[in-house]
């Protein structure tokens, strides 16, 4: 049996015709009211000419453009000074002194730093107009040329500081595991800095490691600008609690008994790197290929890190050591003399006789001398015979009087507090801002900066 087949074809046409003729319409409709548009312009466009031929725009449109002025962005460059930029935006003789002049008069011009940005306005006859300048972190000055004079205002920027908390686990990096608890990573360089005189956090940290945070964020304009004070740090490391509260108006951090942190020895002369080498009696030597007694601690580091005196003294010297290359000693109460080898330069100031207090930097790391590559020996000799440097009983400052446990333990225990609810002291808090405010713990933009914890 054959089935009956329908022919499709009379039905398309009949179905496309109309369509066509629909969209055919819509064309013809919307050229008709471009080319009416285009006739009932005030300035319709002209077609394109030559390129060796000029168009002259209508008098109303060149008017504008002449009021336009173009802004371009510049940074302060290392050692330009406020009248090689002014030269450089076209300004000369007088006129430059009259510029810098009125900058002057809204700024304090020895506290420009490179790096501070800029912006210049210009005329469409390419003569300076207005100019911008901003402090980072303070405000920006603008300045408006009014024929041979300039208008100059001041415009602080808005800072609010709010009290914030953070908690977390040690899963790699600390500046990544700080991030991951939801705080800036630059807080990580902080409790570094508090904590230094108990944890060596180029080898102590390890994976597991618990801490908490009670720390100052400081806004600019509302954007996150920089850590503040650190009121409060607890870090448990391998079950071990290290605990850290400012207390005073001096500063100083003490831990949950009232001892200060401070001791009289960092426990290292670097910020943060890592141990290649340990103190020994017999150590086969990587470039005299024997063995002999290594009398520090190595730390591998790049050329240039920053050597910090690990304790207040004196320079007892400054030079040359066959062995070690450049050398720094210092002469510390007690009886003690630490010694920093195979520096690649010494820090401005650094010779025999001068004072360095605890922290300082003295020198930056090199491989000069017997050394297979860049890295800092740092040794420590008491009464005349080396001792180890992990194995040093450092001496704490002066505890908190008697007579004001009592205040310190009701302040400590709103301190504790905070850390655990994310909730404001009751007490005045040490250093804090009137407009000091408390806000949960959320991520916030981070300045850049280079990942030494992040190993």
């Amino acid at each position: 049996m054959q089935r009956n087949r329908i022919n499709l074809g009379p039905y398309i046409l009949r179905l496309a015709l109309p369509l066509g003729l629909s969209l055919l319409a819509a064309g013809l409709f919307l050229t008709t009211n471009n080319l009416q548009a285009y006739n009932r312009s005030a300035y319709p466009l002209h077609s394109n000419l030559p390129f060796n031929k000029r168009a002259t725009l209508p008098n109303e449109a060149s008017a504008l453009l002449d009021r336009v002025q173009v802004p371009v962005e510049y940074k302060l460059l290392r050692g330009e000074t406020v009248s090689d930029v002014f030269t450089k935006l076209g300004l000369q003789g007088p006129d430059v002194r009259e510029a810098a002049n009125a900058l002057a008069s809204r700024v304090d011009l020895r506290t420009l730093k490179a790096g501070n940005q800029y912006s210049a306005f210009f005329n469409p006859d390419s003569s300076l107009a207005s100019f911008e300048l901003t402090l980072t972190g303070t405000g920006r000055v603008a300045m408006q040329r009014r024929g041979e004079d300039w208008e100059s205002t001041w415009q602080p920027f808005s800072r609010e500081v709010k009290i914030r908390s953070v908690q977390g686990s040690l899963s790699g990096s600390l500046e990544g595991s700080v991030r991951q608890a939801g705080g800036p990573s630059a807080l990580a360089y902080r409790m570094a800095d508090v904590l230094q005189w108990d944890l060596d956090f180029s080898r102590d940290l390890k994976r597991g490691d618990h801490f908490e945070a009670l720390y100052e964020e400081i806004q600019i304009e509302g954007q996150f600008h920089s850590i503040g004070n650190v009121f409060a740090l607890v870090y448990e490391n391998q079950g071990r609690l290290h605990e850290a509260y400012r207390y005073g108006d001096t500063g100083t951090y003490y831990d949950g008994e009232g001892h200060p942190l401070r001791k009289m020895f960092l426990r290292s002369p670097l910020r943060y790197s890592r141990v290649t080498s340990v103190f020994s009696h017999r150590r086969f030597h990587p470039v005299l290929k024997s063995y002999r007694p290594h009398y520090g601690v190595d730390y591998g580091a790049p050329v240039g890190t920053p050597v910090q005196v690990t304790a207040n003294g004196e320079v007892i010297s400054a030079g040359w050591d066959r062995g070690g290359g450049n050398v720094v000693k210092v002469k510390h109460p007690g009886g003690y003399v630490t010694a920093y080898l195979h520096l690649s330069r010494f820090a401005s100031g650094i010779r025999p006789g001068a004072r360095v207090r605890q922290g300082d930097i003295i020198a930056f790391t090199g491989a000069t001398g017997l050394a297979s590559g860049p890295h800092l020996d740092y040794r420590v000799k008491y009464r005349d015979k080396w001792i180890d440097p992990m194995s040093l009983k450092s001496v704490r400052d002066e505890p908190i009087p008697s007579y004001r446990l009592a205040s310190f333990r009701a302040y400590l225990g709103e301190l504790r507090a905070s850390l655990k609810t994310g909730t404001a002291p009751k007490v005045p808090l040490p250093g804090s801002g009137r407009d000091t405010q408390l806000a949960a713990t959320d991520a916030a933009p981070e300045p850049k900066r280079g990942s030494a914890l992040a190993r």
